[in-house]
């Protein structure tokens, strides 16, 4: 029961991140465009360097997205628990 319930928010993660670049990168395109008409001095300025760090952070997530990179838990843990028991049995048998 436990590993389909990881199955499951394994996928919901995967769609999830996806989601969230998609968001960053339309968000960085919408601003681009001048989608909503700032066209004032301060606006204009901050208009572009908030597009540039939303494309920026949407190019970074998409890299971790297809890396499978996941900086707040490990992926899975039983994958560890074999890296680690792997490495105890090295140190047995020299």
């Amino acid at each position: 029961m436990q590993f389909k319930a990881s199955k499951f928010f394994k996928a919901f993660r995967i769609l999830f991140g996806v989601f969230m670049i998609v968001v960053y990168l339309g968000m960085a395109y919408l601003l681009f465009i001048n989608f909503f008409q700032w066209n004032t001095e301060p606006w204009l300025t901050l208009r572009y360097v908030f597009a540039t760090v939303l494309a920026l952070y949407g190019i970074y997530r998409c890299y971790r997205q297809i890396k499978g990179i996941d900086y707040y838990r490990l992926r899975d843990m039983e994958e560890r628990y074999d890296k680690y028991n792997k490495k105890e049995d090295d140190h047995e048998t020299k």
